[in-house]
């Protein structure tokens, strides 16, 4: 029955790629034509952090950016699916800022996907807050739409309400320290007894220098949590 209903809505609503339409096997997924325009982040890259390096390097099982090697990366683990340029951030933008949700279920896969060479074991997946403020005026955390997706996956606690983030003014166009520091003390956790013990995932649409990902860390293992895992979308890729 539940295959008679799924065939006919697909009859009358016939799968489609959601970013050019094209028609598709099944909902969600996108047209090899669109796939292939991504920046798929795959090996060789750091074992720790996920960087891409170039394609032409042998570097061993277990290769670390300098960033990592010098122990700066205080999380367990960061992958990112794709690198964040004007392909990718034609769809990470509008689903961030216009509400174009159909993003979600490309995204929400292609992150799962790059964090299965790592064989996680995952207790809590927790989206990166938004600010009441933000959330107010933006009308929902895009960090959630990604994160439930996960969690399921992992079968996981998805925690929305443990940690509570300050307003602060937009991050954009700042500099890596600039933005550590505009990120400083901003996230509270209220419920620390839930995260006490438990493996942490951290889920957000995109990583451009890494400070939200590192002072969550950095708040979460004063809670006494055992590991802390991030994820995202994309990621800003520079050289190293």
């Amino acid at each position: 029955m539940v295959n008679l209903i799924k065939s006919f809505l697909n009859f009358i609503y016939p799968p489609s790629c959601s970013i050019c339409g094209e028609l598709v096997e099944s909902h969600g997924n996108i047209c090899s034509k669109c796939w292939m325009k991504f920046n798929w982040i795959s090996n060789p890259k750091c074992y720790k952090c996920g960087y891409p390096f170039p394609a032409d390097l042998d570097l061993g099982p277990k290769p670390m950016c300098p960033h990592c090697a010098s122990g700066e990366c205080g999380l367990d683990f960061i992958r990112s699916s794709c690198v964040y340029d004007d392909f990718s951030k034609n769809i990470m933008l509008p689903f961030k800022h216009a509400n174009q949700l159909k993003y979600q279920t490309l995204m929400s896969r292609s992150m799962i996907n790059c964090l299965r060479d790592l064989n996680l074991d995952v207790d809590v997946v927790i989206p990166v807050p938004l600010a009441y403020r933000r959330l107010f005026k933006r009308g929902y955390n895009q960090a959630t739409l990604l994160a439930r997706p996960i969690a399921k996956h992992f079968n996981a606690v998805l925690d929305v309400d443990s940690i509570t983030r300050k307003y602060k003014s937009d991050m954009g166009h700042k500099t890596s320290k600039q933005r550590q520091e505009n990120v400083r003390g901003v996230f509270k956790i209220k419920n620390i007894d839930n995260l006490r013990g438990k493996k942490i995932l951290l889920v957000d649409d995109v990583m451009t220098s890494g400070a939200t990902f590192y002072e969550l860390n950095r708040v979460l293992r004063r809670a006494k949590v055992s590991a802390v895992y991030a994820v995202s979308f994309c990621r800003v890729v520079h050289a190293i």
